[in-house]
């Protein structure tokens, strides 16, 4: 393995330690938006973890100089990437902005607070991509700012083609640090799944939208 797939697998490790991800290919999860799910992913709670707190902190500053060069500003996607993206520009000294789901109500009515300004170069911080809709309202809001939105780096990715599709038609280069295919693996040379869970886990993959619904509908 390159360095780069070593951190992936050491991330989707982590993850799995922690409980940050789940697996339950047999007792699926049912996702907001009704998809049957045999994994459930909250990487917050990597947070609450030092040591792996800050080897995430290295992963995500190592993959930003390799993917994108330094920018001038870090920004958050609130709001799991509020705290990853302060430590991210904490460590390589940069300002931080954090760019809300939806402009606020009150007030002045920001959808990102902080400083940033027209013209400045910007690396988005996500903590986790699902179909990159969400995510990529943040760029489109800082891109209506006047900002060069050099890309987004996230901690975890489905790998969704619907997401891979998005991120295409935004023109926003995506980098993570580990990955669906990544996290099967270690799980399964780590015994939390086994052999006969891959083909499920497998077609979740491609169709989650319609994955079980047939078990559901015969039941």
């Amino acid at each position: 393995m390159t360095s780069f797939d070593e951190a992936s697998y050491k991330v989707a490790e982590y993850l799995l330690q922690i409980k940050a991800v789940k697996l339950q290919p047999d007792e699926p999860f049912t996702w907001a938006s009704g998809w049957k799910s045999p994994i459930y992913c909250d990487n917050r709670k990597t947070l609450s973890y030092p040591s792996i707190r800050t080897y995430i902190r290295h992963q995500f500053v190592n993959a930003i100089n390799k993917e994108f060069a330094k920018p001038d500003v870090i920004a958050g996607v609130a709001t799991g990437g509020i705290a990853q993206g302060a430590l991210v520009a904490q460590e390589m000294g940069l300002p931080f902005v954090y760019v809300r789901s939806e402009a606020k109500k009150h007030g002045l009515t920001n959808m990102i607070e902080g400083v940033v300004e027209k013209g400045q170069s910007v690396v988005v911080i996500e903590d986790l991509i699902s179909t990159g809709g969400s995510s990529l309202k943040a760029v489109e809001a800082l891109r209506e700012k006047g900002c060069v939105v050099k890309g987004m780096a996230a901690i975890f990715t489905y790998g969704f083609d619907l997401a891979e599709n998005n991120f295409k038609k935004a023109k926003c280069k995506l980098a993570t640090l580990t990955n669906y295919n990544t996290l099967i693996n270690v799980a399964l040379d780590k015994g939390y799944i086994s052999e006969k869970d891959i083909a499920g886990l497998s077609d979740w993959r491609v169709s989650p939208d319609t994955w079980k619904q047939s078990e559901i509908k015969s039941k």
